[in-house]
Parts: structure tokens; sequence; C-alpha cells
């Protein structure tokens, strides 16, 4: 069996035993990397480590951190207030407020994550206090910010755009953006219905002032009565120590904390959108300044850092960095090129495009598949403009698999209490978009152009 086959024979073996015995999936991927990496490549601990992806890890850290900060302290339940009024208290429309957010702001120039890395908090903070279900309010989200992402100045519109430039392709970058516009709608469309959306509809207007109250009323009562199973209550000690949220008088109020709180958040965007901070740093330099400032409303905000996922998602990243490493996923796209009937090798392409990019890099795997594709796409048997769009929608709509950067930053913002629910209907939904979205894509843009 040559190595190509066991590396990814190991990565399926992976999935299986963690599903099966509940073992986080992470610590497997880390221990299959070191293992393959050392038993079958031949590779040093340092080459294995170097896939480990720091920067997802700066940026899962820094973000859940800043908002446990805000959650703390209250900022959050004033912004959930501030925003549903701003729907005039219609609660269905929340959903898609957040989608239309992430993408008007990933189609001006942002980065994916860093749209969902700050929207995330929020929308999963509205999706709490209002009884929206969380895995909706995720899938709008990444599904929005990947609406936007292929816009002529966004960041996956450019990469896309001038790989075709740089091989002498036929290009339509307005296609492009209008097609991935359109899928990430549709799979948005379909998740607000199936996970509620129309009981969303039918609740019609909420005031949203009564809404925020009974949240915040609720939170203060459950963190100052929390009793045990016999009926009594806790020590004070312990009340303090399980407060998820300080009671607040007012969530309307903007007291100190808040105020500089939401300065914080505001510097985050201006600085991740407008001069192309790390999202990551930008949130722990923030989160730490905060603490330093409030300690008081800081305590447990580290315990609430999502380590769990840190971990899973690092460990899978790694693994399959080092395949890429190994020139495995080159090799996938060279078998896949040498498949004679090239509208074949189209789907093919694409459904590598898809499955690689819901666990790795989707700006990679564009800026690798297409160069790719070029030898029969200057044959003309299938239609450049099709294909490229057809695989930039495969590999982007993905993006709400929680192996995925986006698709992460929701598990990690879900209230703990939901996470493994969100994170295994994400795997669901996201497998099932691997397999359905490259099929629909190239039915729709390529074949009827062969």
């Amino acid at each position: 069996m040559s190595h190509e086959l066991i590396s990814l024979a190991v990565l399926v073996i992976v999935f299986l035993v963690a599903t099966v015995r509940g073992v986080n999936m992470g610590a497997l991927a880390l221990v299959a990397s070191f293992i393959v990496g050392l038993s079958v490549y031949d590779a040093t601990v340092d080459d294995v480590l170097a896939g480990f992806p720091s920067d997802l890890f700066v940026i899962l850290v820094g973000v859940t951190y800043l908002f446990a900060l805000a959650k703390n302290n209250g900022t959050v339940d004033w912004i959930v207030h501030a925003a549903v009024r701003a729907v005039g208290g219609r609660v269905a429309l929340v959903p898609w407020a957040m989608f239309l957010v992430c993408a008007v702001v990933t189609s001006v120039g942002a980065v994916s994550p860093a749209a969902v890395a700050i929207v995330a908090p929020v929308g999963m903070g509205f999706a709490v206090r209002y009884q929206i279900h969380p895995v909706m309010m995720g899938m709008m989200i990444v599904q929005g910010a990947t609406a936007g992402s292929f816009s002529p100045i966004g960041i996956f519109g450019s990469i896309t755009n001038g790989v075709v430039d740089d091989r002498d392709l036929p290009g339509n970058p307005g296609l492009l953006f209008v097609s991935t516009f359109l899928a990430a709608t549709l799979i948005a469309v379909i998740t607000y219905l199936a996970f509620g959306g129309r009981q969303l509809i039918a609740r019609g207007r909420e005031d949203a002032h009564v809404a925020a109250m009974a949240a915040t009323a609720e939170t203060a009562s459950y963190a100052a009565t929390r009793t045990t199973g016999s009926g009594e209550p806790h020590s004070a000690a312990e009340v303090k120590a399980n407060a998820a949220v300080p009671a607040q008088d007012d969530p309307h109020r903007l007291d100190a904390q808040r105020s500089v709180t939401l300065l914080g958040l505001l510097a985050l965007i201006v600085g991740a959108l407008g001069f192309d901070l790390d999202v990551g740093f930008t949130a722990l330099t923030i989160a730490v300044a905060l603490t330093l400032a409030f300690p008081q409303s800081a305590k447990g905000a580290v315990e609430k850092i999502s380590w769990g996922t840190v971990l899973l998602i690092g460990g899978i990243v790694t693994y399959v960095t080092l395949l890429e490493n190994q020139g495995v996923v080159q090799w996938l796209g060279e078998e896949v090129a040498g498949v004679g009937a090239a509208v074949i090798a189209a789907l093919l392409i694409c459904l590598i495009g898809s499955v690689v990019s819901a666990f790795a890099s989707t700006t990679g795997i564009i800026g690798a598949l297409i160069p790719l594709a070029v030898p029969f796409l200057l044959t003309d048997q299938v239609n450049a403009v099709a294909l490229i769009a057809a695989l930039a929608i495969s590999s982007s709509v993905v993006d709400c698999s929680p192996f995925s950067t986006n698709g992460a930053l929701v598990v990690a913002n879900a209230e703990p209490e939901d996470r493994e629910l969100v994170f295994k209907r994400l795997m669901q939904w996201g497998m099932s978009i691997v397999l359905i979205a490259p099929l629909v894509a190239w039915g729709v843009l390529v074949l009827p152009t062969t």
C-alpha cells in the first residue's frame, strides 16, 4: 500500500475511533500526526509541529476569552438588546441580519474567519436570549461570510481571479461572485427553514425591552438561587463561582465596564478589518487590558475558553497539513487529472476541493486545485469559467464544517451545554454539504456548458 493510501486510511480511522469511543478527535489526530509523520514519512517532530495551526489557536483563545469577559460584565446583553431593537423586535429577522452583516464585511475585503470571529459571539448570544436554534444562527453567520468573500475585492475573489489571470484562463469575476453568493444564500434559506425559521416568523414582533430584561433576570435568578439536588441552596462561594453572568441592574445602561468593552470590540473590528491586524492577537490584547482594568468581572473568563475545541481543531488541522506538506493532496489532484473524461475529472476536482476545504484552508485549496485543472481546462472540453465557479462554491460553502476555522468559531462561541449538539449538527450538515454541493454546482454550472 502506498504512503498516500496509508495516511488517508489513518485519517478515516481517527474519525471512526473518535466517534465510537468518544475520545477527543484532536488528541487522536495529534497522535496520528506523530506516528504517521515519523514512521511513514520519516519526518521529524519539528516537521509535524510545523503544521499546528498557531494562528487558529490564537484566534480561538483570544476571541472566546474576550467575549467571555463581555458576557461577564453584561456587554453582550446590552448588544443583544440594542440589535433586536434595530430589527423592530422581529426575532425572525435576527439571523438574516447576522447573515447580511457578515456578507457585507467580507465583500469589502475582510477575511472570512475575521468576520465570523467578530459576529459569531454576538449572534450566538442572540440565539441564547431569544431561543433561536444555535445551529441555525451559526450556519447563517458562516454562510453570510462565504456569500461576500468572492466579490471582486473580497479575499477569495481576489485570490481566484488572480490565479485565473496568472494562468491566462478565461474569467468572469461577476459570475463568480453572483454564483457563490446565491449558493451560500440557498444553503442559508434551507438551514433557516430546517431549524425553526417558520416558527420564528410565527412569533412575529416581540418586545425587545421585555425580552432582554427577562433574559437578564433569568440569568441573575439562576446565579442567586442555583440549588442542589436536595433543593438546598449552594453556599455563597459556590453561587459566586458558578454565576455565568453577574446580575446587571439594567441591560440598557452603559456603565464604565460596558463602555470600555464596547470600545474594545470596536477596536477589534477596526484593527482587523481596517488595518489588517491579526484577529487573535488583537482580541487577546484587548481581553488582557480589560482584565487588568476590571479584574472582578474577569473572574472565570479563562476557564470559559473552549479548550476542548482548540484541541480538536488543532489536532485535525495538524494532520491534514502533514498530508499537504507530504504531497498527498497534490497526489490526489494528479490522479484526478489523469482521468480520461474531462467532465468526470471536473467533478472529481470539485469533490476534492470540497473534502479538503472542510478540514483545511479554503484559500489554499482554491490556489492549489485551479492550477491542477489547467491542463484539461485548456483543451476546451470543459468551460473554464463554469468549472472555476463550481470549484469556488464546492470549496467555500463547506466552511460550516466544525473542522474549518469558521465552523470552529461557531462551536467555540456556543453555550457550553450546547457545544456537543452544535458540533454534531455542524458535522452532519458540513459532511452532507461536502458531498451535495460539488454535485449540484457541477450539475448546474459545468454540465450545461460542455
